[in-house]
This record gives C-alpha cells, sequence and structure tokens, in this order.
C-alpha cells in the first residue's frame, strides 16, 4: 500500500508596531518580565479595548502580498478558554468574518542539484485574520511562572488549505512566508523569540483517495527545521499505526526535537468548545478599495518576482538570484551597488563570493551572521571598487585584497590603491623587459606554446603577473607576450 501525507500549517506571526493591539502599552522583546503591562492587558474590571489601527493596515498588506480577498468588513469575536497565560479568559480574535479569505503562497521545492532552480507552486490559503497573543508560561520542575509582556501583542494567523504534502513543501511554504513578511517590514518572524509560531496539522490517507484521514495537531515546533522534521516523523508514525491496524486519534502532540518523536499532549478542541461570540466592546472594521489601493502601493516586490527580473533583465544565475533575492536588505544594497557602477553581474560576485564569506568568517562560532547593513562596505564603495575593475585601474587579483582592506576599514576603493600604490602598471617598455625575462627563464611553455599548444601562454603570464605584484593589466601582458613570442 502507497500512503500518501496531507499537511496544512497555522502560522502565528506577531506584527511589527509601536503598541499592542488593543491598548497604547509597547511591546519589546526582552524586557524584564511583567513590566509591559497595563489594566487593559491584565483584564482589570471596568477597562476597555482601542483597536491599533496600523495592526490592522499592517494585516491588510499581508493578504494583498499572498492575493487574498480583503473583507469590505470584519469583526471580532471572544474565543473563551481557561490557562493561565490567558489573563482575560477569552482571547479577543476573528471566527466567522476574517480580515483576508483565500489567496496562496508560492514556493520553490528543492531542485536536482543546488545549482538548479526547483519547481514553483502555490500553496492554498484558507484565511488570515488577526488577534491578540497570549503571556508565555515558563515551566519548572515543581512550578509555573508567567510572563504577560507577550499578551495583548498584535498577531496574525496565517492558515492554510490542507494543500502539502510533504517536509520538503512544509520547509519551502514556511522559508517563503517569513521572508516575505520580513522584507515587506511586517513582522521579524524569529522563531526563537517567539516572534513566528507554527502548528501542523498532518494526516495520511492512501494515495488515489479524496477524503482527508484523521489529523493529528503537532505543537511545539521552534524552527523551520524543527517543523520538518516534526512533520516528517509523525507522518512515518502515523503510516507504521494504519499499517499495526491501529485508529489514528484526533489529538494534539507535542515535538519533542532531543528525542526525535512526537508526543501526545491532550485531545484536540473544536471549534465548538471555545464557544465564539461577537466583543461587544469593539466595532467591525470597514475597509474601502482606496485604502486597499495605498497599501498595495507600498508592498515591495516579492522575492520570487524579483529573481525572475534579475534572470530576465541581468541574466544573473540561479546560483546568484537564490541567495541574494530572498533576503530583501541583501537586494537593496545589491541594487545600490549596480546603481553606483552599473555592472551586475561583477557586483553580484562580490556579493555572494567575497561579502557573504568575510560577514560568516566574522561571525562567532554558533551565531547567524549579522545582515549585509552592518558591513563596512557600503553599496556605493562596492561600485567603486568594481568601477576600478572594469577601467582597468586595478586587476581582479588586486581587487580581492582591496576588498578585504575595505572590509576590515571601510575606505574607498580608489583610497586604498592610492594609498598602497596598488594602480596598474601601463609602462609597456618596462613591462616588455619583464616579458622579456621570463620568455628567457622559461623555455619550456615557450616551446609548447610554438609548438601549437597556445593555453601555455598562461604559464608565461601567470609569472609576469607574480613578479609584478599583480600590477601589471593581464590583458596588456597577453599582448606583449604574444608580440614578442611570435617575433
Amino acid at each position: 500500500m502507497e500512503f500518501e501525507a496531507v499537511i496544512g500549517l497555522e502560522v502565528h506571526a506577531q506584527l511589527k508596531t509601536r503598541s499592542k493591539m488593543f491598548t497604547r502599552v509597547a511591546y519589546r522583546y526582552g524586557e524584564p518580565p511583567n513590566t509591559l503591562t497595563n489594566p487593559v492587558v491584565l483584564a482589570l474590571p471596568g477597562t476597555l479595548p482601542v483597536m491599533n489601527a496600523e495592526a490592522v493596515r499592517k494585516t491588510i498588506k499581508v493578504g494583498l502580498m499572498f492575493n487574498c480577498t480583503i473583507a469590505e468588513v470584519c469583526k471580532w469575536d471572544r474565543k473563551n478558554y481557561f490557562y493561565p497565560d490567558n489573563p482575560k479568559n477569552y482571547q479577543i480574535s476573528q471566527y466567522d468574518q476574517p480580515l483576508c479569505l483565500g489567496g496562496g503562497v508560492e514556493i520553490e521545492l528543492p531542485g536536482p542539484s543546488r545549482n538548479i532552480m526547483g519547481e514553483h507552486r502555490v500553496v492554498k490559503l484558507t484565511r488570515i485574520h488577526l488577534e491578540e497573543d497570549v503571556g508565555k508560561l515558563t515551566h519548572f520542575l515543581n512550578d509555573s511562572l508567567v510572563d504577560y509582556n507577550r499578551a495583548g501583542a498584535p498577531l496574525i494567523e496565517i492558515v492554510s488549505e490542507p494543500d502539502m504534502h510533504t517536509p520538503d513543501e512544509v520547509f519551502a511554504y514556511l522559508t517563503s512566508l517569513r521572508a516575505q513578511m520580513i522584507g515587506a517590514d511586517i513582522s521579524d518572524c524569529d522563531m526563537e523569540k517567539g516572534q513566528m509560531r507554527c502548528d501542523a496539522n498532518v494526516s495520511v490517507r492512501l494515495k488515489g483517495e479524496t477524503k482527508l484521514g484523521t489529523k493529528v495537531e503537532l505543537k511545539n515546533l521552534n524552527s523551520i527545521s524543527g517543523v520538518k522534521n516534526g512533520v516528517e516523523h509523525e507522518i512515518k508514525r502515523q503510516i507504521q499505526c494504519v499499517q499495526r491496524g491501529e485508529r489514528i486519534v484526533q489529538e494534539t502532540r507535542r515535538w519533542d526535537a532531543q528525542l526525535g518523536v512526537t508526543q501526545s499532549m491532550r485531545s484536540k478542541e473544536q471549534a465548538h468548545d471555545y464557544r465564539y461570540f461577537p466583543d461587544p466592546d469593539l466595532m467591525p472594521v470597514r475597509t474601502t478599495p482606496e485604502q486597499i489601493a495605498k497599501l498595495q502601493a507600498e508592498l515591495p516586490e516579492a522575492p520570487f518576482n524579483k529573481q525572475r527580473r534579475y534572470q530576465a533583465e541581468w541574466e544573473l544565475p540561479y546560483t546568484i538570484t537564490s541567495v541574494i533575492c530572498p533576503d530583501h536588505d541583501l537586494a537593496g544594497y545589491f541594487e545600490a551597488a549596480v546603481a553606483a557602477c552599473g555592472q551586475p553581474k561583477a557586483v553580484a560576485n562580490y556579493i555572494a563570493n567575497d561579502l557573504l564569506r568575510e560577514l560568516a568568517a566574522a561571525t562567532p562560532h554558533g551565531e547567524s551572521p549579522p545582515p549585509v547593513t552592518s558591513s563596512k562596505i557600503t553599496p556605493q564603495a562596492l561600485g567603486g571598487l568594481v568601477k576600478l575593475v572594469e577601467g582597468g585601474a586595478i586587476s581582479k587579483q588586486i581587487a580581492k585584497d582591496v576588498f578585504l582592506e575595505m572590509f576590515r576599514t571601510g575606505d574607498a576603493a580608489e583610497a586604498i590603491v592610492d594609498r598602497l600604490g596598488l594602480r596598474v602598471q601601463s609602462d609597456t617598455g618596462e613591462l616588455e623587459k619583464i616579458c622579456a625575462e621570463i620568455i628567457a627563464a622559461n623555455p619550456k611553455p615557450v616551446e609548447q606554446y610554438k609548438a601549437g599548444k597556445l593555453n601555455a601562454i598562461n604559464a608565461l603570464k601567470g609569472q609576469v603577473m607574480k613578479q609584478t605584484k599583480g600590477q601589471a593589466n593581464p590583458q596588456t601582458v597577453d599582448d606583449v607576450l604574444k608580440k614578442l613570442l611570435a617575433s
């Protein structure tokens, strides 16, 4: 029997706003516990919520990014449940009239190799709704502590259709979702800080069937790779259960990354268990076509659209665009450097092969490399280096040393070249003398060249470049050597 997995994801992402969803209290990660609260957050008697309009605007932007239908009217509902991290004993959310409906997220599946683009498809969305976050529980052996700093922070929930079938699709979906929300300044999406969380609904069925199997919800998925690994294990577990003739139970399970297994937590709640009803303290929200058009105009270019444009307009290879385009800051840096010198291929190669390498090398072990904006080399300075190389002022070999000095000091390329005396030698008389000496000292490649092995000239060129410390123009060296060898 051949089985097929069916996977849907519920992704929560905190919105980047100055204040919480229904009160003016600020929210920032890392503050001392229970310092970002007020009577509204703690649901003290007599308090009333006031909606954060910026959170609504950012949610609409997310919907537009993913081609959702934006509701003309949406409303707020109370989702009732009792848990220590929920100070109100209900959560203000959206149930039957969410802000965004439908849409889809474009993903790229792994190609046959890292150098070849994989298949693209769109994962369908059910809805995106806006709600308030809850607090954070920290568990000890005999006690649990609650921090309400996070409670009330604006939170969107992006609900996909059961439209994925492999762990690779799950990984690609979350990667695409995260890149686009960071690029549009919607959320920082740092899963380690709880700014993005994911629950996965997984079921299996025989291939060819259309009816969905019994789904299991996975929680405690703390990284994109953790989601992929948890889903992969749960698929195998369910298939093994079915093969043994056991019944899959609808439940919530937690992923234990250390043990590499999922463990049962509780039976899965249904929507009616939350006793949703309209929030009596908040009015419905109406959105106009003019507001939607304005927000649409503020959105940045989608990473995959940017990648297709770079490949079409500048003929950049997939290996380069797949590195630059998913990172909004890196793509902006690249375009600014191109604007400074007009050489997209040269700039792309410096970024992908030199700049990212040096940023990674300067990063302490175990930490993520800093953003490109932290580099001392500005986009305009990188463009200046490319112009020196393209104009023949320095060789590509010398440019590598200049780049390292720029990375260390932040100085402009031209200043470094002049300070260290690195400009290409233009005295052809002196160059002819050096070439003649190299020819006389290397009879073997000379004989090979004259016998028709034209590549043998490269051995002579290498000796000339070494003697001139890379300051001779490679094309001029080539011309002089050919002239002398022909005489």
